[in-house]
Formats: C-alpha cells, sequence, structure tokens
C-alpha cells in the first residue's frame, strides 16, 4: 500500500524539516516488511487568496487536482477524530489488508480545509483538541507514520 502526504505549505528548511525527514526516513526503511510504502510528500503551494474562504478553496482544488482516482483519503482536522496511535496503526494496516493501493493523508494551510474536502474525506483525524503549527502537524503525521510501522512490526519502539 502506498501513502502519501499532501501538506498545504512549503516546509523551510530547518530544524523541523530535518525531523520530519528523520521519520520519513524511518519509515521507509521499516515499512516494506508491513506491506506500506511512502510513495511522496506534496507540496502544494499556499493560496495567497484575500479571505479565508477563498484561500480553501483554492487550496482544496489544487489538492482534489493531485488525488488518484482510488484512494483512501485521511484528512487532518479539527473537527476529526483523536484516535489512539495502534488504533491509527489498525486502520493503516487494515486498509492494508483491504486491498487499499493508495492512501493520501492530507494536511490543510493556515486556514485548515474546506467543506469538500471534509466531505470527501474517508476519515478526519484529529491530533486534538490544539492547535498545531503547520511544522509541528508534519512532525507528529511523520512519527505517527513510523509509530504505525514499529506497531504492526511488534518493535519495542512503541510501548505497550
Amino acid at each position: 500500500m502506498q501513502i502519501s502526504i499532501f501538506a498545504v505549505g512549503r516546509m523551510k528548511s530547518g530544524a523541523e524539516q530535518k525531523l520530519v525527514q528523520h521519520y520519513l526516513d524511518r519509515f521507509s526503511k521499516s515499512s516494506g516488511a508491513v506491506g506500506f510504502h511512502l510513495k511522496k510528500l506534496q507540496e502544494i503551494p499556499e493560496s495567497r487568496a484575500q479571505t479565508a474562504c477563498q484561500r480553501m478553496e483554492e487550496e482544496g482544488r489544487k489538492l482534489i487536482e493531485f488525488l488518484p482516482e482510488k484512494c483512501q483519503l485521511i484528512v487532518l482536522d479539527e473537527r476529526g477524530e483523536s484516535i489512539s496511535s495502534a488504533a491509527f496503526a489498525e486502520k493503516l494496516g487494515c486498509y492494508r489488508d483491504e486491498g487499499i493501493r493508495d492512501v493520501i493523508i492530507a494536511l490543510g494551510g493556515p486556514d485548515g480545509h474546506n467543506e469538500q474536502i471534509r466531505n470527501r474525506a474517508d476519515f478526519l483525524l484529529s491530533f486534538g483538541f490544539m492547535t498545531w503549527p503547520h511544522q509541528i502537524a508534519r512532525i507528529l503525521l511523520t512519527e505517527q507514520l513510523y509509530r504505525a510501522v514499529t506497531i504492526a512490526n511488534h518493535h519495542p519502539y512503541h510501548r505497550f
């Protein structure tokens, strides 16, 4: 199963980018054994429109353009469901076992996702009630992807 991250905005170089790359590298080295593969990290340009609604609409249109025809779309959204790391790993494993070829995980821009993206989502995921800076959300996501692989591999990185 191929997993891609679609993120609105560009990650600037620095410590955050290095940490994202660190977890993506660890994920890539460990994920093949459980049938997960990192396909790509697709950055979608942040809109410069004047209003939040216009920005979300433009970013949503671009995100939809990049989506494969058949994919499971997980959207990070503050209104989503907050689940445990083990439940996230189980969800990815179920997608794999159901024969899903592509899983896309979408991170919105500063204004979030528009209604069209939320409605298209197969699962709305939240990292809790707090608002996280985009760079930290990417770090959290990539760490959780790596953690999901370690859970599936019964590796001691994740303590039950």
